[in-house]
Formats: structure tokens, C-alpha cells, sequence
């Protein structure tokens, strides 16, 4: 077999002779590789049957992943390595991590039907992946061009992490495979769509904001420690996560269906002429 001609070493990464080495910056690549162990371990959970460490262990690469980033613009250590690295990382946990874990607690059952969901739910978050990178220079940063990967893993997790939580089984539920499988369908078809959701990068932080503000911020997580601290089996962390990321999934729809109405919306007539 021919094999295509390697190409010369340009002469900027040879020092005397020999090809120079470049490092990377430890601080913000140790956080993605937390992130990937995350997805890693949410892997090994799910082959071992214990689907609720699988969901949590999805959930934390969610915070390692999204102090990556943060860290290396704080510390000014973004690299190239690093924007691929966590491209990749993200790839495990939030692409094939959440498919496994949905395919072995609910979809398994359901043979050919339940592979091809997780294989969509995959494959979409891959591509989600891919066209983003690719608009990183042209994209509004204000709104994320399809359901970011991380908010569709953790609708995948945050299901099962409820049904765990409630004790219910997919097999059990007559409901609960197929509801796992509308679920995975429609987060993979969602990372690929052009629905438009809220990034939350244009909030600045070092903004002065009202005093009303800072008291809907104590009160929101005031409600938050009192709703994940009660007894009642229906409202507690799971759930309340859970509905979170369903209402963010859902304002990118409804945001749209507003912007349809919107132009659909015959237009003012024109003020009579004056005489």
C-alpha cells in the first residue's frame, strides 16, 4: 500500500536539531481530566447496575467541566491542547456516557429500538460537538446554536436519577422505557437543531445590579436547601434538577414558537393621512 509522503518539520519547532516539545498548562487540563473521569466512571457504574452513581457521577463532570474554562481565562493559560482536550473530554461525558447509561437502565430491553436511541443520542452530541468548534468565531455568544451537550446529558441523568430516587424501574413502569426513549431521541435531535438557547455569557458579574437582585438570589437558594432537604419522596435534589434542565430544554422551543408568532403576527395598519 502507498502511504502519502510525511510532511517536512517546519524549521519554527527545531532546536538544534532535534523537534521542540511543548508543554501544557497542568491547572486547567487536571479539571477537564476530572471532567473525563467523571463521564469514565459514569461508564463503569452503569456496566455495574448501579444507574444512580452513574446519573451523580455525570452531574459532577458537569461542574469540573464548566470550571475548566473558567480557570484557564482566569489564569491565562488557554491553549489550543486544551480547547481539543476538553472537546474530547466532553465527548465521553456527555456523548457516550449519558447513551450508555440510558441504553443499560432502560433501552436494553427494547432491542433494536433501544440501541438506534442511543446510537441518535450519541452520534448528535458528537456533531453538536463539531459544529461548535467550527463556529467558535462566528456564533452569537449570547445563545448556543442547538441544546449544549451538557444540558442534554443532564436530562438523560437527571431522569434516571429521579426514577432511582423513586424506586421506579423502567421494566416495571409500562411507561418508563418508552418514556427513556422519547427522552433520549429528543436531547440527541435537540443538540443538532438550530433552536437557539440562552448561553448566560453576557451576564457580567462585575455589573452593578439592583438590591431586589441579591434578594431574589438569597431566596431562590434559600428555596433550593428547602426544597432538596424535605422529607416529601417527590420534592427533593433529583427532582428539583431534574425540572431544572427541563425548563432550560424547553424556553429554547418556546422562545422559537414566540419568534414565529412573532412574524406571523399581521402588522399595525398605518395611521390615517392627516387632511
Amino acid at each position: 500500500m502507498n502511504y502519502p509522503e510525511q510532511p517536512q518539520i517546519k524549521q519554527k519547532w527545531l532546536v538544534g536539531g532535534r523537534i521542540r516539545r511543548q508543554g501544557i498548562y497542568w491547572l486547567p487540563n487536571a479539571i477537564t481530566t476530572a471532567a473525563l473521569f467523571g463521564g469514565f466512571y459514569a461508564i463503569v457504574q452503569a456496566m455495574n447496575h448501579r444507574f444512580g452513581w452513574a446519573a451523580v457521577a455525570i452531574f459532577v463532570a458537569m461542574v469540573f467541566d464548566a470550571l475548566d474554562g473558567r480557570v484557564a481565562r482566569l489564569t491565562r493559560t488557554q491553549s489550543p491542547f486544551g480547547a481539543e482536550y476538553d472537546s474530547l473530554s466532553d465527548m465521553v461525558s456527555f456523548g457516550a456516557a449519558p447513551g450508555l447509561v440510558i441504553y443499560e437502565w432502560a433501552l436494553k430491553g427494547m432491542g433494536k429500538l433501544g440501541w438506534v436511541a442511543a446510537f441518535v443520542y450519541c452520534a448528535c452530541a458528537a456533531l453538536r460537538l463539531a459544529r461548535f468548534n467550527t463556529n467558535l468565531g462566528v456564533a452569537d455568544k449570547r445563545f448556543f446554536q442547538g441544546l449544549p451537550s451538557p444540558a442534554a446529558a443532564a436530562l438523560i441523568a437527571g431522569f434516571v436519577w429521579t426514577m432511582q430516587g423513586l424506586g421506579l424501574d423502567p421494566v416495571e413502569v409500562r411507561w418508563g422505557a418508552w418514556t427513556a426513549w422519547a427522552l433520549a431521541m429528543f436531547a440527541g435531535l435537540s443538540m443538532v437543531s438550530n433552536v437557539k438557547f440562552y448561553s448566560g455569557k453576557d451576564i457580567n458579574l462585575r455589573k452593578s445590579v439592583p438590591f431586589s437582585a441579591v434578594v431574589m438570589i438569597a431566596l431562590g437558594v434559600g428555596a433550593i436547601v428547602l426544597v432538596a432537604d424535605s422529607d416529601h419522596p417527590f420534592f427533593n435534589l433529583p427532582e428539583l434538577v431534574f425540572v431544572l434542565f427541563v425548563a432550560y430544554a424547553a424556553s429554547g422551543y418556546v422562545m422559537w414558537a414566540m419568534r414565529v408568532l412573532r412574524r406571523k403576527s399581521p402588522a399595525p395598519p398605518p395611521p390615517p393621512a392627516s387632511t
